[in-house]
């Protein structure tokens, strides 16, 4: 297992690079057999810096490492032959007039290369891997799009790479098969024990899928955390919006909670308190202004005749497994938005009363 190193990074286009930048000085640590999922909305430098890990671009200045051995980097750019680097592009791109067999042991051949045997064996390895056994004489044409994929993945890992990238490989696919596909990449990644990155544009698939997540914007990474942290801890405002729904609001913190337009909120250790900065989560003093970070799923509807804050039920989106009902309270410019299990039995022009469950994070 190999871990993937890259610093300052950096990547313009236009005439010698003259061109706004894409790769802004970017910094990203993946450790060693871990699946990182880059996030981000479209042309904040995601493919651009999977081309430049890949060997198809060179970089402007930083440096790219895997595994202690340098890939680009001042006066060093490796061919994309020489990286070790396994790619699972959109759609499969599969060799369309070669077998599945000889698909999947595409870069099994050349100098140092195994025998036809061992060729074999690997290639059979691979397609038990992926589901997909018994398959080897068939055709690209003769298999479904999620089939192509589990192909495309069983190609990429075949020459044991040390780094596999994975550039939105489920997008063509429909929902149920996109979920099904994603636990089966996620095993096959970890049953190698590969290290891996997933670019990608769906919070969901980013949240569900990896170890980590980096979100990219304006070039470089704003944050890198696990999911769960990433989701509870997000960097500021807008990583918070860009991770998941999110509920803003206007706060004054003191003594580890923050008075908002739906009432007092405790604080979660490490926000808040210390004038407004940041730090001392529940043990600063002197408090200070910010905006709170609640996830719908913290707000809870109540009845309205007996509950402090109480706003008129705008709209109700229902979902099956659970529903989003947006409510307009009259002291904030914008409705918020509640999670709620299950069928809502209120209607749009209602009254319900909003309250709030856990911890919020305080931004300053």
């Amino acid at each position: 297992m190999t871990d993937l190193e890259i610093r300052g990074l950096a990547k313009s286009y236009g005439q010698r690079g003259a061109g706004a930048p894409v790769l802004d000085g970017l910094d990203l640590s993946v450790p060693a057999g871990a699946l990182t999922a880059l996030l981000g909305p479209s042309g904040c430098g995601k493919t651009t810096l999977l081309r430049v890990i890949a060997g198809f671009l060179p970089a402007d200045a930083g440096t790219v490492t895997v595994g202690g051995r340098v890939l680009t980097g001042p006066g060093v750019h490796l061919p994309p032959e020489r990286r070790q680097v396994g790619i699972v592009p959109q759609e499969g791109a599969l060799f369309p007039h070669l077998s599945v067999a000889r698909n999947v042991a595409f870069g099994l051949t050349g100098p140092g290369a195994p025998g036809r045997g061992e060729r074999r064996a690997r290639t059979e390895e691979m397609l038990e891997l992926v589901g997909l056994a018994g398959y080897g004489a068939r055709m690209p044409h003769e298999l479904s799009g999620g089939q192509q994929q589990r192909i495309a993945l069983a190609r990429a890992l075949a020459p044991r790479p040390a780094l596999v990238l994975l550039d939105e490989p489920f997008n063509a696919l429909d929902t149920a098969l996109r979920a099904e596909l994603r636990a089966d990449v996620r095993a096959a990644l970890r049953a190698t024990g590969a290290t891996a990155l997933l670019v990608t544009h769906d919070q969901q698939e980013a949240l569900s899928t990896a170890d980590l997540v980096a979100v990219v914007r304006g070039g470089r990474i704003a944050q890198c955390a696990a999911p769960q942290e990433l989701y509870r801890s997000p960097a500021d405002p807008w990583v918070a919006g860009f991770v998941g729904d999110a509920v803003l609001l206007p706060a004054v913190a003191a003594e580890g909670s923050a008075s908002t337009a739906l009432g007092r909120v405790a604080l979660r250790p490490g926000t808040g308190g210390g004038g407004g900065t940041g730090s001392g989560g529940g043990e600063g003093d002197k408090g200070g202004e910010g905006t709170v970070l609640l996830r719908p799923e913290q707000l809870r509807l109540t009845a309205a005749e007996s509950a402090q804050v109480s706003g008129t039920v705008e709209d109700v989106c229902f979902y099956g497994h659970d529903a989003m009902v947006t409510v307009r309270v009259a002291e904030l410019e914008q409705p918020v938005v509640v999670r709620v299990a299950g069928p809502v039995p209120l209607e749009p022009g209602e009254r319900t009363g909003l309250a709030v469950a856990g911890e919020a994070t305080l931004h300053p």
